[in-house]
């Protein structure tokens, strides 16, 4: 999952040094916790959210062949 949303996010944001991925695992349940430069933010969420909305779909359909939850979580 972390190298996913890693690729995904690196096509989008300007700085694509400062990405930062935590994944922390649970029985059922996949955290994600994404970090990007300051500049990058509005990148990543987009207009009104769909940007991330579309990313944390995309991760929840990859996570449902392995039966799991997966929590997308954006840093400031």
């Amino acid at each position: 999952m972390k190298t996913l949303v890693e690729y995904i996010v690196k096509a989008l944001v300007d700085d694509p040094d400062q990405i930062v991925i935590a994944e922390r695992t649970g029985r059922n349940t996949t955290i994600i916790e994404l970090s990007v430069a300051k500049e990058d933010i509005g990148k990543v969420i987009g207009k009104e959210g769909r940007t991330i909305n579309a990313i944390r779909t995309i991760v929840n359909a990859a996570g449902a062949s392995q039966k799991k939850r997966v929590v997308l979580e954006v840093m400031g």
